[in-house]
């Protein structure tokens, strides 16, 4: 649901800085194989890619697919993530303001993907709500895009 509402987002409004590398190569169907077609394929569109939007919540499963997706697209290629909580829609949800740290609870959500629990710490990672103006300013950060990236480490935007 949240990676078709930043299609819809973008379809709506053409500078909505979204860019769907899924939309860059070949349909990729449940029932094909996974080294000789889906593996090869989830490669193309992270090797097209500037950065990760991972929608990180409570319900998220570690399937293979993303797990391919975040290991190649951290590991092999360097890319930035740009972490979306689609349960949390303010910035305050997922920051302790005061200290300005991440929230515990936001970290536990992190053990539903350990690849990226473990792999985070090797690109920078942005921490968002799901909110519309954020998520937009977040694409359009050039602190987190691969060509132009800062330095790995978990970063958010202040209260």
């Amino acid at each position: 649901m949240s990676y078709n509402l930043l299609r819809a987002w973008k379809g709506a409004d053409s500078s909505f800085p979204f860019i769907d590398s899924h939309n860059k190569n070949y349909n990729v169907r449940d029932g094909s194989d996974w080294e000789k077609t889906l593996k090869p394929r989830i490669r193309d569109r992270i090797s097209k890619s500037k950065n990760i939007i991972l929608f990180l919540s409570s319900i998220t499963k570690s399937s293979r697919a993303i797990r391919e997706e975040i290991d190649y697209g951290i590991n092999s290629n360097g890319l930035p993530v740009i972490v979306v909580y689609p349960e949390y829609s303010e910035k305050s949800d997922i920051i302790n303001c005061s200290s300005e740290t991440i929230k515990q609870k936001i970290k536990n959500l992190w053990d539903n993907l350990p690849i990226f629990r473990n792999s985070m710490g090797e690109v920078p990672t942005l921490h968002i709500p799901n909110k519309k103006s954020v998520i937009k300013s977040a694409l359009g950060n050039k602190d987190f895009m691969v060509n132009t990236k800062r330095e790995p480490g978990e970063y958010f935007y202040k209260c």
